[in-house]
């Protein structure tokens, strides 16, 4: 059977204003454009094409226009909301290796648009040009030393963007080792990373009380003490044991609550059971780190979910997995099911991932505009890749962690039995060293039809999104990827279980 994609249905019928031309001259001229689509392999757009785009581009900007709230987040409603601080490990666009930088970035300012008073807190760990130093402060206790953090802020899209300044993220990333976020290498963890984000967790436990903010005209000052955190996978799970231990034991913050979010169980931070005395936690607080592994350890995750006041998880169906059993729920499966978890569908960034303001790809489109779009931006995306251009070709993209649990090694074992079809491969991903190398050597073997970038590079995700005609998702288990949500707000096919048929 044919493989069909949107190229195929993109009508040939060229529709030229001959303004009284006879009909035989604008046939001519027709016939004189589809023949200018290619040259040597690489195909520019047409006069045709330019002035069609021109045109649908015009109309979906009226469109959006119309329909664009006077502010782009809806109305702030002072009074009727919560303040709510997010804290995580990272948060797009500042640092992000995948879906939880995404989030963070993301969900925030819909929140804001709510009524809601919303900071995120986060690592420094770089010079940010957006985020200035506010100057302020604190010193917490890190294993046995006095560390002093200082935030850095910003305000965008209705949320306070705090960020905390200190060598353990910002020398350990950017500065000397030019690192990356939880280590040296993917896989490769920092040997100090329970010190590093217990650090992260109660600098945001003051962040709400010290930091005088007053960059929004509906809210002023501190947020106080009246505060939900939501505590975002184990990098977080120390946050709800200071705050109990250190705070609300003392008379402070005794309405707050945490909520514990997980993106993604396979990360639980566990760490020798020795290093519980450099968390300066109780003795009573050991029971919800202990966990045994064939080795006894603390687990930071462990802790979070048992010490928060509530358990999320980022889709309902993703909650089902993590109670189904050890192997979905990697070992807390049983803890889980004790406090009980609440899953709720991930979401995107609208204003990041909208086609018809995109401005990482060529054209912008919605969906009266798709059929037109999509295969010029294949072919742009052909060209970038030095691939063959051609719009009759499917285009296949891959965008991920390169690691066993996205799927990578069988999308790689998988690639020799469908590259052989009338198809090209674009796939974008950082990850182990020996998955990057084995999807960089596709390249050498298949030179005409396969693409492989070992990086990080946001405009190339876009355009590897807008331009492919589907998108593989090989994951043994997901919990609600936002790739699969890009894709079908650009018009790609997800292709979700084909590659785990073939293990």
């Amino acid at each position: 059977m044919a493989t069909v994609t949107a190229s195929h249905l993109v009508s040939t019928v060229c529709q030229v204003n001959s303004h009284g031309a006879d009909t035989k001259a604008a046939n001519l001229i027709c016939m004189k454009n589809q023949a200018a689509i290619t040259h040597n392999g690489l195909r520019f757009l047409n006069m045709l094409d330019r002035l069609q785009m021109r045109t649908n581009a015009k109309a979906v900007a009226r469109q959006a226009v119309k329909q664009e709230n006077p502010r782009p987040w809806g109305k702030i409603i002072c009074g009727k909301g919560l303040n709510l601080v997010f804290v995580g490990a990272e948060c797009g666009p500042w640092s992000k290796t995948g879906g939880l930088g995404d989030v963070l970035g993301g969900l925030p300012p819909a929140m804001a648009a709510n009524g809601h008073r919303v900071m995120t807190v986060s690592p420094r760990y770089d010079q940010y040009m957006d985020a200035w130093d506010t100057s302020v402060l604190v010193e917490v206790k890190v294993g046995d030393k006095i560390e002093t953090a200082r935030f850095f802020h910003c305000y965008k899209r209705g949320v306070d963007r705090v960020f905390v300044d200190h060598p353990m993220f910002l020398e350990k990333v950017w500065g000397k080792t030019g690192s990356k976020i939880y280590g040296p290498n993917a896989g490769v963890d920092y040997k100090d990373n329970q010190l590093r984000f217990s650090l992260l967790c109660q600098a945001a436990l003051e962040a709400p009380k010290v930091l005088n903010l007053n960059s929004n005209r509906y809210f002023s000052g501190p947020y106080g003490e009246d505060v939900i955190f939501i505590a975002n996978d184990w990098h977080t799970g120390l946050l709800p044991c200071y705050l109990k231990s250190m705070y609300q034991s003392r008379g402070i913050y005794m309405n707050a609550k945490v909520a514990f979010c997980i993106h993604n169980i396979a990360y639980q931070g566990r760490f020798p059971f020795s290093d519980f005395s450099v968390l300066n936690l109780p003795d009573r607080f050991k029971s919800s780190f202990d966990f045994f592994d064939g080795y006894e350890t603390i687990d930071a995750a462990h802790a979070g979910i048992l010490e928060s006041d509530k358990v999320l998880t980022v889709s309902p169906y993703y909650a089902q997995e993590l109670i189904s059993g050890e192997d979905k729920g990697v070992e807390l499966d049983n803890i889980i099911r004790k406090t009980g978890i609440t899953g709720i569908v991930n979401g995107m960034d609208v204003q990041e991932w909208n086609p018809a303001t995109d401005q990482h790809i060529n054209v912008q489109y919605d969906a009266s505009t798709v059929m037109d779009a999509k295969p010029i931006l294949k072919e742009s995306l052909q060209a970038e890749m030095g691939l063959h251009c051609d719009r009759n070709v499917p285009v296949v993209g891959f965008i991920g962690r390169l690691e066993e649990q996205k799927g990578s090694d069988v999308l790689a074992e998988a690639i020799p039995r469908f590259i052989g079809e009338n198809c090209q491969i674009v796939i974008l991903g950082t990850g182990k060293k020996a998955m990057e190398e084995q999807i960089e050597n596709l390249e050498t073997q298949y030179p005409d039809k396969a693409r492989a970038i070992a990086n990080f590079n946001v405009p190339l995700a876009h355009k590897i999104i807008a331009g492919s005609d589907f998108i593989l998702i090989p994951s043994r288990f997901e919990p609600c990827g936002l790739i699969q949500l890009h894709a079908m707000r650009y018009g790609t096919v997800n292709a979700f279980d084909r590659l785990i048929q073939f293990q």
